[in-house]
């Protein structure tokens, strides 16, 4: 599985400046860092929730598949799984097709919502399950403008309704994911660097 390297424009100019390291010595570092997380990148994009979806969601065109893959920071290693989908709906319909799918499939329910994105938005669901000893946690998040600018993407009129939104599974290689309450407990919302530097699994 051939690794491909997404850096955003923030982290590559803290990339070649960063310690005194040159680019390519920053980037083979966090390559490095990503040796062997391929098994568990596959068993998070395997996770039945990701294809789970509210009668008449759709995966629009550049978010067809599960993006998947691993991301090194600050010397912690995490991998993740995830889908987007756009939705004519409502946004109360995802969150309650979520709270009932999510923990159908063994996923515990948080009383800590996923923040929004844009101020006003509406908060997401924050989900934890632990198999084999290893702990993940799912996040249901609604995508403004901003997240897809992330994405250097311009979203399509099947996003009008305001409902279109991510599916998001993450875990730490060890298995020793935080929980919910660790990682909302601040209210902030996301950001460039909060995507640092993924990298991405793929088969092309």
């Amino acid at each position: 599985m051939p690794i491909r390297i997404r850096p955003t424009a923030l982290l590559l100019s803290a990339v070649l400046t960063v310690g005194g390291l040159t680019g390519c010595s920053a980037v083979a570092e966090l390559l490095a860092d990503c040796e062997g997380s391929e098994g568990r990148v596959r068993e998070l994009e395997s996770l039945a929730i990701l294809d789970s979806r509210p009668e008449g969601a759709t995966s629009p065109s550049r978010y067809e598949d599960v993006e998947a893959g691993c991301w090194a920071d600050s010397g912690d290693v995490n991998v993740y799984a995830q889908r987007t989908y756009a939705f004519p709906g409502t946004q109360a319909e995802v969150l309650r097709h979520y709270r009932t799918a999510a923990e159908r499939d063994g996923w515990k329910a948080s009383s800590t919502p996923v923040p929004p994105s844009a101020p006003g938005a509406t908060k997401g669901l924050c989900f934890t399950r632990t198999e084999d000893g290893k702990t993940a946690l799912l996040s249901v998040y609604f995508l403004s403008a901003e997240d897809f600018s992330f994405d250097d993407y311009t979203p399509g009129p099947e996003f009008a309704s305001g409902a279109g939104y991510r599916v998001d599974i993450t875990s730490d290689v060890p298995g020793t994911f935080t929980t919910c309450e660790d990682t909302y407990r601040v209210s902030l919302p996301r950001t460039p660097s909060e995507d640092a530097f993924r990298l991405m699994a793929s088969d092309d």
